[in-house]
């Protein structure tokens, strides 16, 4: 399936007993803000996720500041909402495709290929003038049947020993790749040997994906390499895996620890500056 849709295509299957829809909404200095701005008003039919409650699991020594949630956790959250094969799922945010990025990518680990987002997410529905509700949906419950697609994923080991013909994508602003500026995690810097990669800048000024074949050009110079991508803690690097995707390369993995998980390892090396 496509990884983004339309607020008309949406719009159009807002109906379908197949269609389940999911407000993935969330701010990282502020917790409860989506979920918050979801009760007063969201997509008819949506469901609410809460990236630390639903998508992400418990934190420990390492895993980052979002780990993976455990697989039989997310299968019930999944099924709970009525989500099984026979079904496609949209998701939206209001942050650059991330949140609802990082569903995609995991309903995609879990094995599920129907799944898309919403391409420029609440604010492109609104702005297209479609309705809005505070109405909370009721779930018909299915049975979701998890499939883990292990190649999608990178762990820490994965990062360390990749090879010459991988190439290493870190999403944050480039002052947090650098260690100019560090506001969320206790240390600065990247992994090295990384590149810059910042995932606002496949955006278009409405905070739409740019088209393919703008994606394309800017992973042109890949080609015929590995890709393995992250950021703070594995949410931000969802929407450069949605614009890989739409660039041609779906093949490109998650290390979904990401720098937040990289530094609680003391032997592993940190880089400053440009490389």
């Amino acid at each position: 399936m496509q990884a983004l849709v339309t607020p008309e295509w949406l719009h159009g299957r807002l109906n379908d007993e197949k269609t389940v829809v999911v407000d993935c909404r969330f701010l990282l200095n502020n917790p409860e803000a989506g979920e918050s701005a979801y009760r007063q008003d969201h997509i008819p039919g949506a469901f609410y996720f809460h990236l630390e409650r639903d998508l992400s699991g418990e934190k420990a020594e390492h895993g980052g500041r979002h780990p993976l949630p455990p697989v039989d956790r997310l299968a019930a959250l999944f099924s709970r909402v009525g989500i099984d094969e026979s079904v496609t799922v949209i998701a939206y945010d209001d942050q650059e495709m991330s949140m609802a990025g990082r569903l995609w990518w995991l309903l995609r680990y879990l094995g599920h290929e129907r799944v898309a987002v919403l391409d420029g997410g609440y604010a492109a529905w609104k702005r297209a003038g479609y309705p809005v509700t505070a109405e909370l949906p009721a779930a018909v419950p299915r049975t979701f049947v998890p499939r883990v697609q292990a190649h999608m994923l990178a762990d820490v080991n994965g990062v360390r020993e990749r090879g010459a013909d991988t190439v290493l994508l870190d999403s944050r602003a480039i002052e947090r790749y650098r260690g100019e500026q560090e506001t969320i995690d206790p240390v600065a810097g990247h992994i090295p040997g990384a590149l810059p990669f910042f995932y606002k800048d496949n955006l278009t000024a409405d905070k739409t994906m740019k088209d393919a074949e703008s994606l394309k050009a800017r992973v042109a110079p890949f080609a015929g390499k590995e890709i393995i991508v992250y950021c703070g803690s594995g949410v931000t690097a969802c929407t450069n895996l949605l614009a890989l995707h739409v660039a041609g390369r779906p093949d490109a993995k998650l290390y979904a620890g990401s720098w937040s998980d990289w530094i609680t390892y003391p032997e592993n090396p940190i880089a400053t500056g440009d490389e």
